[in-house]
C-alpha cells in the first residue's frame, strides 16, 4: 500500500469517527418501513370508523356520535403511534448492537430534543383546535403532516441528512392537504404511510444492506 493510500484511509477513518460523534447513525431504515406499514393499517381502520359513522350510526346520535368518532380516532392514532415507536426503537437497537454503537448518548439526546420541539408544539396546537374549535377538525390531518415535517427538518442535523428531504415532503404534502381538507385521511396515509416506506427502503439500501 502506497503512502497516499494510507493517508486516504486515515482520512476516511477520521471522517467516520467524526460522523459517529456528531450524528446519530443508528437510525434504521427498516423502522421507517415498519412505521409506514403500521400507518397504512391505521388509516384503513380509521376509514372504517368514518364509514361506520356515516352509514350505520349516521348523524342520528348528533354531537354524541361525533364525540364517539373523535374518541375512537384519537385512540386509534395513539395505538398506531405507540406500535410504530416500539418498532422503531427495536430496529434501531438491533442496528446499534450490530454496529457496536451507543443508542443513548449526547447526539441521540440532542436528536430527540430537536425532534420534540415541533412535535410538542404541534400536539398542543391540535389539542387546542379540538377543544376550542371543534368544527375545524378537517385541518388536523394537514397540521399533523406540517408539524411532523418541521420536526424532521429540525432534527436532521443530528442524523442522516436524507431525513431533511422526508421532512420537506411531509410539509409540502401537509400544505397541499390544506387545500383539499376533505381528503385528509388520504394525505395522512400518503405522508405517514407511503413516504415512510419509500424513505425507509431508500435508507436501508443506501446505508444498511450489506453492512
Amino acid at each position: 500500500m502506497s503512502n497516499k493510500e494510507e493517508q486516504l484511509n486515515a482520512l476516511k477513518d477520521i471522517r467516520q469517527m467524526m460522523d459517529r460523534s456528531s450524528r446519530f447513525i443508528s437510525l434504521s431504515g427498516l423502522s421507517g418501513v415498519f412505521a409506514g406499514v403500521i400507518a397504512l393499517i391505521g388509516a384503513y381502520f380509521a376509514n372504517d370508523e368514518i364509514n361506520k359513522f356515516i352509514n350505520q350510526r349516521g348523524y342520528a346520535y348528533g354531537v354524541a356520535g361525533e364525540l364517539d368518532l373523535e374518541f375512537n380516532l384519537i385512540k386509534l392514532g395513539l395505538i398506531v403511534l405507540i406500535v410504530a415507536l416500539a418498532g422503531g426503537v427495536l430496529f434501531t437497537y438491533r442496528k446499534s448492537q450490530r454496529n457496536n454503537l451507543p443508542i443513548w448518548d449526547k447526539t441521540s439526546r440532542a436528536l430527540l430534543f430537536n425532534l420534540a420541539i415541533p412535535l410538542v408544539a404541534g400536539g398542543l396546537f391540535i389539542i387546542a383546535l379540538l377543544i376550542n374549535h371543534p368544527n375545524t377538525y378537517s385541518i388536523i390531518a394537514p397540521s399533523c403532516l406540517i408539524f411532523y415535517g418541521l420536526a424532521l427538518i429540525n432534527a436532521s442535523k443530528y442524523t442522516y441528512s436524507d431525513i431533511r428531504y422526508l421532512g420537506l415532503c411531509e410539509v409540502i404534502l401537509g400544505l397541499a392537504c390544506m387545500f383539499y381538507v376533505g381528503y385528509g385521511l388520504i394525505f395522512w396515509a400518503i405522508g405517514f404511510g407511503v413516504l415512510h416506506i419509500v424513505y425507509g427502503l431508500l435508507m436501508y439500501f443506501k446505508y444498511e444492506r450489506g453492512n
